[in-house]
C-alpha cells in the first residue's frame, strides 16, 4: 500500500494518490493531470478511480480529463448531480483497490453531497480517512457554500454536527485525518498549518470536536465569524458540475508568445486585461500602463478569483521567462481559461518597441514613518479587518479598506487625496494600487515591506484596539 499527499501551496489544497497492488485512486485532483499520471507511470500502476469528496468551490477539478486519459471511474457521494457520467456512491459502499478498500462515508454539512473516504487495509484496519472539507486540522468546513440550496447555514451546520459525531469521531483515535485543505484556504476559518493529524489529537484540540458540545453550540460556533466567500466560488462549483475545456487545449491555446504588435492588437480588439505576474518589486519599477498586478510569488490564483469577476475575461500575460506555463496552469485551476498569450521578451521588448511604461510611487518604511510624523497624511490599510483589529497604526487618518472588497470599497475613498497604501508585507498593496490607478486614483504611494516593515520603525505607534478610523 502506498499513499502520497500532494500539497499545492497557492490554494492550500491537498490531493491524494493511493495505490495497492498495481491499482491506484486519486482523491480531489487539480485541473492538470500530469502530477497524478506521472506517479502512476513511475510506479507502474493503473488509475482505477477518481474520487471527489464534494463539488469544490475554490478550484476547478481535473476529474474529467483524468478519467478520459486513464479510463478511471469518477465517484461522487450521494446527492451529486452532474452533466457527465459518474458513479453515484452510497453511504458505506466499498471500492476495491488492489488489496485494500476505500469505504465511502457520507458526511454532509459543508455541502450535501460531501463525503469522506475511509481506507480499509487488507487486515481490516482503518489507518487513514480522507475527509475532504468535512473535517480539517483545527477546523471544519464552512456551512455556507452550498449553491442554490434550500437549506440555511444553520441547517447545513446541523448536518455537519451529525456527520462528525456519527461518521468520523467514532473511528479509532489512531486513524490519520487527511483533509482537502490547510491554513490559507477560504473553505474554513481556523485551519492549522499542519496537513494531517490523528483523529484522537483532533478530538483534544479541534474546537468543533469537543465531546460535551451541543448541536446548538456547534451551529453557533461554526456560523459565527464567517466572511463572504470569494466571488468565484459558486462559479467554480458550476464548472465542477459541468463539462469544461480540457486542460491540454487550454495550455495549447494560451501558451503563445506574442510580439508587441500582436499583444497590442489583441488588447485593443478584445479589450483584454493585461496581467503582470512578475515580482511586485519589478512591477513597482516599471510596467505596462493600465496593467494589473497579480504576482505568481504570492497568493496568485485566489486573488485573481476574488477580484476579476468575469471568468471569461480575455487575459494577456506579462510573465517572467520560463514561468509561462505555470501562470496559465494556475489561472486555469480557478476557472480563468481565456488567456490569449504572453508578451514575448516581456517588459524589455515593450520598452524597446518605444511603448509607454509606468511605475508606482514607493517608499521605505522609515520614509513612511518620517512622513506621518511630520505631515498630516492619509493612510490606506488594505489588510483584512481581522488583521487590522489585531494591530494597526494609531492614527486618525487611517482607513481600512480590505483588498477583498476593494472593487466596492473604493467608492468611499477620495480620488483627489494622496494615500499611503500598505498591507502586511508589500504584496497586496501593489495589487490594490494597480486596481485603484485603473479606477482613476492618482496620488497612491506604496509602503514597501508593509506593516511588517512599519512595525520596526521606533516612532510608529501601533495598537490592538480600534482607533477612530474608518472601515470600508
Amino acid at each position: 500500500m502506498y499513499v502520497e499527499q500532494l500539497f499545492t501551496g497557492c490554494l492550500a489544497e491537498m490531493a491524494y494518490y493511493i495505490e495497492s497492488n498495481g491499482e491506484a485512486a486519486i482523491i480531489d485532483p487539480l485541473r492538470e493531470t500530469t502530477p497524478y499520471t506521472d506517479i502512476a507511470n513511475r510506479r507502474g500502476a493503473k488509475i482505477k478511480y477518481v474520487f471527489l469528496t464534494h463539488f469544490h468551490a475554490d478550484f476547478v477539478s481535473g476529474h474529467l480529463d483524468l478519467a478520459k486519459q486513464t479510463g478511471a471511474t469518477i465517484v461522487f457521494g450521494p446527492n451529486a448531480t452532474t452533466e457527465f457520467e459518474i458513479h453515484s456512491g452510497k453511504d458505506g459502499e466499498e471500492f476495491q483497490l488492489g488489496d485494500i478498500k476505500l469505504r465511502l462515508l457520507h458526511t454532509p454539512g459543508h455541502t450535501m453531497e460531501s463525503s469522506s473516504y475511509l481506507l480499509v487495509d487488507a487486515a481490516g484496519e482503518t489507518p487513514y480517512v480522507f475527509t475532504g472539507d468535512a473535517l480539517f486540522i483545527g477546523d471544519v468546513g464552512r456551512p455556507d457554500l452550498a449553491v442554490k440550496s434550500d437549506l440555511t447555514e444553520a441547517d447545513l451546520a446541523g448536518h455537519l454536527f451529525d456527520s462528525l459525531r456519527n461518521k468520523l469521531m467514532v473511528l479509532p483515535d489512531e486513524t490519520i485525518v487527511y483533509p482537502a485543505h490547510g491554513a490559507g484556504s477560504a473553505c474554513g476559518k481556523n485551519m492549522s498549518k499542519e496537513t494531517y493529524d490523528t483523529l484522537g489529537h483532533q478530538k483534544e484540540t479541534n474546537y468543533a470536536l469537543r465531546a460535551n458540545m451541543t448541536k446548538e453550540e456547534f451551529i453557533k460556533e461554526v456560523t459565527t465569524g464567517l466572511v463572504a466567500p470569494p466571488q468565484y466560488f459558486p462559479k467554480n462549483v458550476g464548472m465542477n458540475k459541468g463539462v469544461n475545456k480540457s486542460y491540454d487545449n487550454i495550455l495549447k491555446d494560451a501558451n503563445r508568445p506574442l510580439t508587441v504588435a500582436e499583444f497590442k492588437q489583441i488588447r485593443e480588439s478584445e479589450n483584454a486585461l493585461v496581467m503582470d505576474v512578475r515580482h511586485h518589486h519589478n512591477f513597482i519599477k516599471e510596467h505596462i500602463k493600465g496593467s494589473l498586478f497579480f504576482g505568481l510569488d504570492g497568493g496568485f490564483a485566489p486573488w485573481v478569483g476574488t477580484l476579476i469577476e468575469d471568468l471569461n475575461t480575455p487575459i494577456l500575460l506579462v510573465v517572467p521567462e520560463g514561468r509561462e506555463e505555470e501562470a496559465i496552469t494556475r489561472l486555469s485551476r480557478v476557472g480563468y481559461d481565456n488567456v490569449k498569450g504572453f508578451l514575448n521578451g516581456g517588459i524589455k521588448a515593450w520598452e524597446q518597441a518605444g511603448e509607454e511604461v509606468d511605475a508606482l510611487m514607493n517608499m521605505t518604511p522609515q520614509e513612511f514613518a518620517e512622513s506621518i510624523t511630520n505631515h498630516n497624511v492619509d493612510i490606506l490599510d488594505v489588510r483584512k479587518e481581522s488583521e487590522f483589529y489585531s494591530e494597526h497604526i494609531v492614527n486618525d487618518k487611517v482607513v481600512n479598506s480590505c483588498l477583498d472588497r476593494i472593487m466596492t470599497g473604493y467608492k468611499n475613498l477620495d480620488k483627489d487625496k494622496e494615500y499611503y497604501v500598505h498591507c502586511a508585507g508589500g504584496y497586496r498593496s501593489v495589487i490594490a494600487i494597480s486596481i485603484l490607478k485603473n479606477l482613476g486614483f492618482k496620488g497612491l504611494v506604496n509602503v514597501d515591506e508593509g506593516f511588517a516593515g512599519i512595525k520596526k520603525c521606533e516612532n510608529i505607534q501601533t495598537s490592538a484596539y480600534v482607533c477612530p478610523t474608518t472601515m470600508l
